[in-house]
């Protein structure tokens, strides 16, 4: 045991961002999040929701601050009148980590996935909030 690491931060989740390094990205993949679009690197985190894993990481992970979007959302179908209430949750919780706050761009959903692919790792969670998937991309520690 550590002192003062939140329990959600598992080994292997710690494990993974401190290997990350600049611009690396993390996916925090909600439960409907396909297993095509996963990398190697797959931590579980069942039984979670997405916004206690996105506060605990980023006590520890900084945002990129060299690109205008370090955290990038799935975006919304077209057609869908659907509006992730969750997103809020996520600036709130960037914003208190973060100087400038979360700076996120949603992109479409197979864009999203090809993305994902390419990610670090993806952290599959028990998140039931749609449209919940979020990509963050490792910053420097200044």
């Amino acid at each position: 045991m550590l002192k003062n690491i939140p329990s959600i931060l598992t080994p292997e989740l710690l494990k993974v961002l401190m290997e990350m390094g600049h611009s690396d990205e993390i996916v925090l993949a909600d439960g409907n999040f396909p297993r095509n679009a996963h990398p190697e690197r797959v931590i579980r985190l069942d039984g979670h929701g997405i916004p206690e894993i996105l506060d605990a990481i980023l006590q520890f992970m900084p945002l990129d601050t060299y690109v205008e979007h370090p955290t990038i959302l799935m975006k919304v179908m077209d057609g869908d009148p659907y509006v992730p209430e969750i997103w809020e949750e996520y600036r709130r919780i960037a914003a208190k980590h973060e100087e400038l706050g979360a700076r996120e761009l949603p992109i479409d959903r197979f864009e999203f996935y090809e993305r994902a692919r390419k990610a670090y790792a993806v952290v599959t969670t028990s998140e039931t909030a749609l449209y919940a998937n979020i990509i963050l991309k490792k910053g420097v520690v200044k």
